[in-house]
């Protein structure tokens, strides 16, 4: 009997410092407003040493395939097909490149090759394992906006 009050009093002590996590958007719930997306998708604020993690992980948002970043300069093969990164929190509000990251193509046009990183719909020739899936998760999509509103000129 006495184990047993052991175990409720550890349970309740658990769930109340647990914090109240914010329910997470999902993606055919983004709300795109005039070309942006004002809501976090997860309530929480991004981290923008994750998101500079995200940013570059050639296995997740692998940004530097297409995108010259200054801010990464040990960081080899950075693409050119996209806009540099140098200045772009100067360019975009973050409720803009919460978008942009979310599904490009609402924001550019069909004709753009970045992929929607928060959308079921990606694109044509999907990798295998993300049919179905979005390539970054609602975190990870607030990590890189935060990471992003670092980079100003």
């Amino acid at each position: 009997m006495f184990g047993g009050r052991k175990l409720l009093a550890a349970s309740i002590a658990v769930a109340v410092t647990l914090p109240v996590l914010a329910a997470e958007t999902a993606p055919a719930d983004v709300a795109f407003d005039d070309l942006s997306v004002t809501a976090s998708l997860t309530g929480a604020p991004g981290n923008p040493e994750e998101g500079a993690k995200v940013f570059k992980n050639r296995s997740l948002g692998n940004c530097l395939a297409c995108h010259v970043n200054a801010d990464m300069p040990n960081d080899l093969f950075q693409g050119n097909v996209g806009p540099e990164m140098n200045g772009v929190a100067g360019r975009w509000s973050p409720e803009e490149l919460r978008a942009i990251i979310v599904d490009s193509k609402k924001v550019f046009g069909e004709q753009t090759v970045m992929p929607g990183f928060y959308s079921l719909d990606v694109g044509v020739n999907v990798r295998k394992d993300l049919v179905g899936k979005t390539i970054l998760t609602a975190q990870q999509v607030e990590d890189v906006v935060a990471y992003l509103g670092t980079l100003k000129e």
